[in-house]
């Protein structure tokens, strides 16, 4: 079988997220994902999905300001960017900027199907917070 060459994993970060957008795990490193959220190959994320997704990680970024949050499909390419394009989209991002940026660290992310979800998705600002500070980075002098 023939091994297929998959890019690199790649890190997002905006305001206080950090995203890592990678392919599929393997059996050693599956045990580290926290859900699984499944929906199909090429397509836009069902609202369930979007839900759960955005709900884990308002409270993962508020419990723990700077941590990482992975998110993977197969290829790391299609629904693993979407995810993360909501993400930004819902911090306050233009969804033709968070494409763009998406793109700049992930080549080939995101079909004309997804795209054109993209584009009709309207953000609830559920990632955005009032308060400013909440997110300063966890500093030690020493």
């Amino acid at each position: 079988m023939a091994r297929m060459n998959r890019p690199a994993p790649a890190e997002v970060c905006y305001k206080n997220m950090r995203l890592l957008i990678t392919h599929n795990p393997t059996n050693s490193t599956l045990n580290s994902f926290i859900e699984d959220w499944q929906f199909d190959d090429g397509a836009p994320p069902p609202s369930k999905v979007v839900e759960d997704w955005l709900g884990l990680l308002r409270s993962r970024f508020l419990e723990d300001p700077g941590c990482c949050v992975a998110v993977h499909c197969v290829a790391g390419l299609g629904r693993a960017p979407v995810l993360v394009a909501l993400a930004l989209i819902e911090s306050g991002m233009k969804y033709e900027d968070a494409i763009q940026f998406i793109r700049q660290k992930r080549r080939g992310a995101i079909n004309s199907k997804q795209l054109t979800y993209l584009e009709k998705y309207r953000p609830k600002q559920r990632l955005r917070y009032k308060d400013p500070h909440i997110f300063k980075n966890k500093c030690c002098i020493m």
